[in-house]
């Protein structure tokens, strides 16, 4: 039986230990769902007066506030998937004592899970930042912007084709480990 070195313990050792060093970007990651909160914030104070102004009330700008908020709110969710997934898949669980508000999907997304959620959500913030986009084209002070508007179908199209090819690549990769039933 082989004996096992001190040098590669220690290498290993150094090796597993390392994965500590991703702990500041989970760190960094709530930070900036703190950076989004304040724009939520934001977007919610700056839309409130005009929701309540009754007599001025523009029901396109309260969507368009909404739509704001509603991709802030999926980015926010992105953020928090990625520090709880990304801390439990790398660096170590996270210890909650069984409480009952915890996400059902926690401990359980793996990278290929993370990775679908990941381009699921971002393919959605696409499609409300174009549907956005669209709904300002009826607002007579906004001038077309014809090149914005085709780059940012291509850009969504294009999240919606990786996304579609992550699927198909997970897909392939489930079959190919699965034995095969006889």
């Amino acid at each position: 039986m082989h004996q096992r070195n001190v040098i590669e313990k220690l290498l290993e050792g150094v090796l597993f230990k390392s994965r500590w060093l991703l702990a500041p970007f989970y760190l960094g990651l709530v930070v900036s769902l703190a950076m989004l909160l304040s724009a939520f914030l934001g977007e919610l104070l700056h839309a409130l007066p005009q929701a309540f102004d009754i007599a001025h009330v523009d029901p396109e700008r309260i969507i368009l506030a909404a739509l704001g908020m509603i991709d802030l709110s999926l980015a926010g969710n992105l953020v928090v998937i990625v520090i709880f997934s990304g801390y439990e898949n790398f660096v170590s669980k996270i210890n909650t004592d069984n409480a009952e508000d915890r996400p059902q999907w926690m401990g359980t997304l793996d990278f290929s899970g993370l990775k679908m959620k990941l381009i699921g959500s971002i393919v959605a913030i696409s499609a409300i930042s174009l549907l956005r986009a669209f709904m300002t084209l009826t607002e007579p002070e906004v001038a077309l912007d014809e090149p914005r508007l085709k780059w940012m179908l291509v850009l969504h199209l294009t999240f919606v084709a990786s996304g579609l090819l992550f699927a198909a690549m997970d897909y392939v990769g489930n079959r190919a480990e699965k034995p095969k039933e006889h």
